[in-house]
């Protein structure tokens, strides 16, 4: 299968979990788009060879996570509205209360929650693809459950 082909194939695979999480790192979809086209492209200029699909995955996500950390760095984060339409909700009553307090959560306690709950990754997998240690990733989850908790909490008036 030559290389054109090959990126054709995982464009459908993997778009949108990649841009799922840079929306979730993010929380600008423009800049999510265009980390998700940089991953892609980037995986024609490296080429890696990798053993299967999961090893694909991982790869994509981490180079997306870390073209999000550039872009956090490079400029002030500021909420966007329309992200409530775009990304992910689940299905049940309160969703909505429960997406605005994921986006409301900073970047790495969102990128670490949605890798989790939403990609079903470990720590430890969380980890390889942020380029941080599993005990900080565990302690990312560990506040954003708290946070989360307390927002929610303040939600329902309890």
């Amino acid at each position: 299968m030559n290389h054109s082909n090959r990126l054709e194939e995982l464009v459908n695979k993997y778009e949108h979990t990649l841009f799922r999480a840079a929306l979730a790192i993010l929380g600008d979809v423009q800049e999510a788009e265009d980390a998700v086209q940089d991953a892609f492209l980037r995986y024609l200029e490296a080429r890696p060879e990798l053993r299967d699909g999961e090893h694909e995955k991982a790869w994509l996500l981490k180079v997306t996570a870390n073209r999000c950390k550039s872009v956090l760095r490079a400029w002030k984060r500021h909420p966007a509205a329309e992200l409530l339409d775009i990304y992910p909700a689940p299905a049940e009553d309160g969703s909505r209360e429960l997406l605005e307090a994921i986006l409301a959560l900073p970047p790495r306690q969102r990128a670490a929650v949605h890798l989790h709950y939403f990609e079903g990754y470990t720590s430890e997998e969380i980890g390889a693809i942020l380029g941080q240690r599993p005990g900080t990733v565990r302690s990312h989850l560990s506040r954003a459950r708290d946070a989360l908790r307390r927002y929610l909490d303040e939600e329902c008036g309890e």
